[in-house]
């Protein structure tokens, strides 16, 4: 891999990790597309993605670093009772981010082949697309409700909504987002659980690798990787900044324009994969 390769890898992966059009769709889709030396064979490739990992996960804690703040401090001062507002919502953080992991511990091998066809990545990214109108439906409809009236067989449902993002094209944020529409929440609510609930996963995504890492210390340049996970989280925490904007400033139409991308960008890519 290129030193100019990993650079541009680092910065989309930070730009796409929150937005809701899947990072990990975009890791295969433009690398293909643009015949990058980018080998995901390659024993490098593990430990570039940790670190990627790693640097958005440290730019969402940085930026919504008061809210986890007052979670834990809510937590910790409560012991733990679920009839406090923080402690309840750190609870409910914990069962959503329960299905993601487990699944993605036991299908992880089974999941792996899709990574390698360009045209499955493109099909699921068109998928996330109409995903992403349903969401646009469910919030134009009246009411819905805070956090507050969030339940935890909700909260376990918008987990297994996120577990779907283990399926390269489909947008975790996406996925997450509509579901918790779908669960009754308003807007705002469904939007903040959303960006809350990936920290954890992708936080764990890379602590669970690190041992991979630590081993192949030897075999590949760490300087590099290190470099692009800064450069990750940097694109990350810029990326976050402006979408939270965005979503306050264009909730009416806020899903939309990403549908579209996808469902565009998809197709283009499924009629060139045809085509070619």
């Amino acid at each position: 891999m290129s030193v100019l390769e990993v650079v541009l890898f680092a910065i989309l992966q930070g730009i796409t990790e929150l937005f809701p059009i899947s990072s990990l769709g975009h890791g295969v889709i433009i690398p293909d597309v643009l015949h990058w030396q980018l080998d995901r064979r390659n024993e490098a490739f593990l430990p570039l993605m940790v670190v990627l990992h790693l640097g958005t996960a440290a730019a969402l804690l940085i930026y919504f670093r008061r809210d986890w703040q007052s979670l834990l401090g809510g937590f910790l001062q409560a012991r733990g009772k679920p009839d406090n507002p923080s402690s309840r919502l750190l609870w409910l953080l914990v069962i959503g981010t329960v299905p993601a992991g487990i699944l993605g511990l036991l299908l992880e091998k089974k999941l792996r082949p899709i990574f390698s066809s360009t045209s499955l990545v493109l099909a699921f990214l068109l998928l996330n697309g109409l995903l992403l109108l349903v969401g646009d439906r469910l919030k134009r409809r009246q009411g819905g409700h805070g956090l507050e009236g969030l339940k935890p067989a909700s909260a376990l449902k918008i987990g297994f909504a996120q577990s779907l993002a283990l399926l390269p094209g489909i947008s975790r944020s996406g996925a997450t987002l509509t579901a918790g529409l779908a669960m009754g929440l308003d807007y705002a609510a469904s939007a903040r659980f959303s960006f809350l609930l990936a920290t954890p996963i992708i936080l764990a995504a890379g602590l669970l690798e690190i041992p991979k890492l630590l081993r192949m210390a030897g075999q590949v340049p760490l300087g590099l990787i290190a470099g692009a996970g800064l450069l990750s989280g940097l694109c990350a925490y810029a990326s976050t900044w402006f979408l939270m904007r965005y979503f306050n400033q264009h909730e009416a139409a806020a899903l939309r324009p990403y549908a579209w991308y996808c469902i565009v960008a998809a197709s283009l890519g499924l009629a060139w994969k045809i085509l070619a």
